[in-house]
Parts: structure tokens; sequence; C-alpha cells
């Protein structure tokens, strides 16, 4: 029935505009008569308006400029920085652990902390990138707890040699990445690698010297040449130039001349194990006095014998 009664009370209301505008009458335009009949009820009484309306409505027309302002601006930011300050959200608290090289002067740098930063607006994600990006640390993790505190853990690298390139002097980690130049003497008993090269491949190289104590021991730098072969050089000067392969070989070798000979503590420049089949020392100016006189001595008591045969 309710349903009838809408139909026909449309179709009156149809007709009577078409009536009117038969008569020449003005008539709104469609989409217009739902607006007009409202505002007529609202002006002509027939709608209550709640209290405080005016007020809610001021209001909310400022707090609506307000923030078209502060986005337009771009004040974002520092207006939820200090909204969230006044409410104590304010960090206050920084905790860092597992810094051994790196200080907590540069973490805190790195965290972008002004004093009212607030834990609501502080960018972990940001902060994370920045301190990862500093050269000890390889890895970190920041978490916020609430309502002003902020935890900081990393994860720092370990200095495996000192590497030696041209001039410069860099601390290296296992896998060959530079750290951070050499300062004083407190990693000089790392080993030095020396050459282009020697970074990437000198920890399997050291580890396989290991199996040698009494060569390891004396060693004092690993030298890679031409990035495809090991110099050894030991604390007496002496050099020993060891193949590009079957490098066990010669190691073993030299270590059985040292603990049968102590080849190494010779007056020699060099040992070169390069050739399978022979060894070839190269002695010192000493040396070779030395070796000069002794075939002398030993050619003059040849003679001697001579004669007195």
């Amino acid at each position: 029935m309710h349903a009838l009664k809408a139909r026909y009370d449309r179709g009156d209301r149809d007709v009577m505009m078409s009536r009117a505008s038969s008569h020449g009458a003005f008539v709104l335009p469609r989409f217009l008569r739902k607006p007009f009949r409202v505002a007529s009820r609202l002006f002509g009484g027939g709608v209550r308006v709640p209290r405080y309306a005016g007020t809610f409505g001021l209001v909310g027309f400022f707090a609506a400029t307000g923030l078209y302002g502060m986005v337009v601006g771009n004040h974002t930011h520092e207006v939820v920085k200090a909204t969230a300050s006044t409410l104590g959200f304010a960090i206050e608290n920084v905790s860092v652990s597992g810094n051994y090289e790196t200080s907590e002067i540069d973490i805190l740098e790195k965290l972008g902390l002004d004093g009212e930063t607030s834990l609501i607006g502080f960018n972990a994600d940001d902060a994370r990138k920045a301190i990862e990006a500093l050269p000890w640390v390889a890895g970190v993790e920041i978490r916020k707890v609430y309502p002003g505190s902020v935890v900081v853990s990393l994860r720092e690298r370990k200095a495996f040699a000192v590497w030696q390139s041209g001039r410069d002097l860099l601390l290296v980690d296992e896998k060959g990445e530079p750290i951070v130049p050499l300062n004083g003497a407190r990693y000089a008993t790392l080993p030095l690698v020396v050459g282009e090269g020697a970074q990437k491949r000198g920890k399997a190289f050291i580890e396989t010297v290991a199996a040698y104590p009494d060569l390891a021991a004396k060693v004092r730098a690993y030298a890679r040449v031409s990035d495809r072969r090991w110099d050894l050089l030991f604390d007496n000067g002496v050099r020993v130039m060891l193949p590009e392969h079957d490098v066990k070989r010669a190691l073993a070798e030299v270590e059985t001349l040292q603990r049968t000979k102590n080849i190494l503590g010779r007056d020699i420049l060099s040992l070169d194990m390069r050739l399978d089949d022979r060894v070839t020392v190269q002695l010192t100016p000493s040396g070779m006095e030395n070796r000069e006189k002794m075939l002398k001595d030993r050619e003059k008591a040849a003679k001697a014998a001579g004669r007195r045969v």
C-alpha cells in the first residue's frame, strides 16, 4: 500500500510539474529539486538542528584548513613530532649493544635524534640503513620500545688480515672486503697479505700454510704474484717462491729442508720451488763471499794434497 502511495505521490508531482510548465511557470531541473526541498524544510523550521552544531562545524572548518596548510606546506613531520612529544612519546633513552669498533657517537648521529624526536615519527628503517653504512657494521636491528626508548643491536665485521695494496694498508674481513685503513699497532699481529688479489684469496692460502706449523710460525707476509701464485716472506727476509700448482708438495719439501738442513737459517735471499725437479737457492752477498772463500780454501787444500801425493 505504501509503495502504491509513493508511486501515486510521485505521479501527482510529475503531473503538477507538467501542468506548471504548460502554464509558463518556472520549474527546477530534476537534480536540484531534492536539495531545494531540504533547504526549504531547514529554513522553514521543518528540520531540527542539533545543539552546538555551528560550533562543531566552525571547529571542523578550522581543522580542515590547518590540515590543508600542513600538507601543502610540507610541515606534516614537524607537526606530528611536536604533537607526539607533547603527549609523552619523545625519545629519551637509546640503548646500544654489540658495538666494539663503532663508537656510540657515530651511531647516535646516524639515528638523527634532536631531543624532540618522537617514537611515533621516528623512522627505524631509515636509521637502520644509515647505520649499516658505517664501515664496521655488518648488520643492525632497531626496535622501538614505547613510550620513549630505542634499542639498537649491532653485528660488526671482524678483521681477518692486513692487506697491502701499493702503499696503502687496509684491514679486510674473511671475504677480502676492505673495512678501514690500518691505524696504529692494534692489529699488527694479523696476517699481512700483499698484492692485487691477495685480499680475496688470502684466507684459503693462509689456512693451507697453517698445516705446516714450522713454516707458518716464521712467515711475515703472504705475497700474491700477478694474481697467479704465492710467495712466502719470512721474518729473516728469506723469500720462498711457490709454484702456481701443487703448492702443498712445495711446502712439504720446504718444511723437510728446514727440519733437516735449517735451510731458512742460512745466508740465502730466496728459495725457488717453482720447478718440480730442482730447488734454486740465491745467496746473500755475505753468503756469496763465504761460498767463494770456502771454494778457494777447498781448492788450496786439494792442491796441497796433490803435492803431498
